[in-house]
C-alpha cells in the first residue's frame, strides 16, 4: 500500500467525504464542504508551509506565526487547469527578512506540490512581514 492513502465516499451527487487514518473531510458544494480547487490550494499551501518550516529550522530561523492566503485562477478553455495562483504568505516577528524571503524561494523548489502545480500553471509568491510585541504567556 503506498504511504499516502485516502477513501473517498460519495452519494449519487457531489456530496461526500474524503477519509484518512487522520481524520474525515467533507467534500461537496454546500456551505461547510470543501471543493476540489479549495483542497488542491489548501495541499498546496500545506506542503509549501511545511517544506518551508523545514527550511527555516535548518537555518535557525525565529517567528512567532505565519498566514498564507492562496488563490488560483482557471483557464477558460477546457481542460480548465490552473493558468496562475498567487501565494501571498505574511511571516509574524521574524528574526531576519532576507533570510526568510530566501527560505520562502527555497520552499518553492522544494515542495513537490508546488512543483507539480508549476508544470501548468504561473505561481507567484509574495512574503510580507508583520511585526508586533509579543504579550506575556505567547
Amino acid at each position: 500500500m503506498y504511504a499516502n492513502n485516502i477513501k473517498l465516499y460519495w452519494t449519487n451527487g457531489f456530496r461526500g467525504k474524503l477519509e484518512t487514518e487522520n481524520g474525515t473531510l467533507p467534500l461537496g458544494a454546500e456551505q461547510g464542504e470543501f471543493k476540489p480547487y479549495q483542497l488542491l490550494l489548501g495541499s498546496l499551501g500545506s506542503c509549501f508551509y511545511s517544506t518551508f518550516l523545514g527550511i527555516a529550522k535548518k537555518k535557525r530561523l525565529n517567528f512567532s506565526e505565519a498566514r498564507m492566503e492562496i488563490s488560483g485562477k482557471k483557464r477558460d478553455e477546457v481542460p480548465t487547469t490552473l493558468e496562475h495562483v498567487i501565494i501571498k504568505m505574511t511571516v509574524v516577528n521574524p528574526s531576519k527578512e532576507k533570510d526568510f524571503l530566501h527560505s520562502a524561494e527555497l520552499a518553492g523548489e522544494y515542495c513537490s506540490i508546488h512543483r507539480t502545480i508549476a508544470l501548468v500553471a504561473k505561481i507567484d509568491l509574495e512574503v510580507n512581514f508583520e511585526y508586533r510585541e509579543e504579550k506575556a504567556g505567547d
